[in-house]
């Protein structure tokens, strides 16, 4: 579990180099540049923990926020998470899916499917991982990208067009946490490899890769396509 200091819970996050973002050469055009997701705190302080209440069943919520960078995450839990085969979903904020349903992305759906799933099972992790919105860019630069892309650019050259990485996330926080917890091996509910990467590389077994897959619609079906063709995304 999380150390103890003065009454408060804190978990150390040690620095690591992120997982090597996704490039794909556009010729002409300069090198997209890394930006910082806002993921690297050292230290990430427990808040608090308490009940949540769902209509997919009863979570526990913890709050927690970067010691450096301020930014809040939540975690949400469902029984005993210690050990082995613990099913989690490690999900990037997404304002406009999570919040607002949009029909771009498959966000939401995954969402909600996730915690149904963990509420199911009677045991799992759901890790909400703010500063991940746009993939790393931002919720402004995402709207940008998303003009871009009404012009006709996929999600991956509009990022490009924009100066922006393509996938700009780093999972180490999300590793560590689960370290942190007593978690030895996941069943990841994801469709992303370099999630599963990234946990492999901290450390963290993943005995199984659960593809997340939820319906399409006439407004995502291009970018389902693109995260499949050019970022290796499991959606067949």
């Amino acid at each position: 579990m999380p150390t103890t200091r003065n009454g408060a819970f804190h978990v150390r996050i040690k620095r690591e180099r992120a997982i090597p973002l996704i490039m794909s050469p556009v010729p002409g055009r300069p090198a997209p540049i890394e930006k910082n997701s806002g993921m690297n705190d050292t230290e990430i302080e427990l808040i608090d923990s308490a009940r949540l209440p769902t209509r997919f069943g009863d979570f526990t919520a913890h709050a927690f926020k970067g010691a450096h960078s301020g930014i809040e995450h939540l975690a949400l839990s469902v029984g005993e998470v210690a050990g082995d085969d613990v099913l989690i979903r490690m999900h990037s904020e997404c304002l406009t899916g999570d919040v607002f349903g949009s029909c771009r992305c498959d966000c939401g759906p995954q969402l909600e499917l996730a915690m149904e799933k963990i509420a199911a099972e009677g045991r799992g992790i759901l890790l909400y991982l703010r500063g991940h919105e746009g993939r790393g860019i931002g919720l402004a630069e995402k709207i940008r990208a998303y003009r871009l892309q009404d012009g006709g650019l996929d999600t991956v050259d509009a990022n490009l067009a924009l100066g922006q990485a393509i996938d700009a996330r780093n999972y180490a926080f999300a590793a560590d946490l689960l370290h942190q917890w007593g978690v030895t091996s996941v069943r990841l509910m994801s469709n992303n490899p370099l999630k599963a990467a990234a946990l492999e590389k901290a450390g963290i077994r993943v005995n199984e890769q659960l593809r997340h897959i939820v319906p399409s619609n006439a407004e995502n079906e291009k970018y389902l396509a693109t995260k499949r063709t050019r970022m290796g995304h499991l959606l067949d």
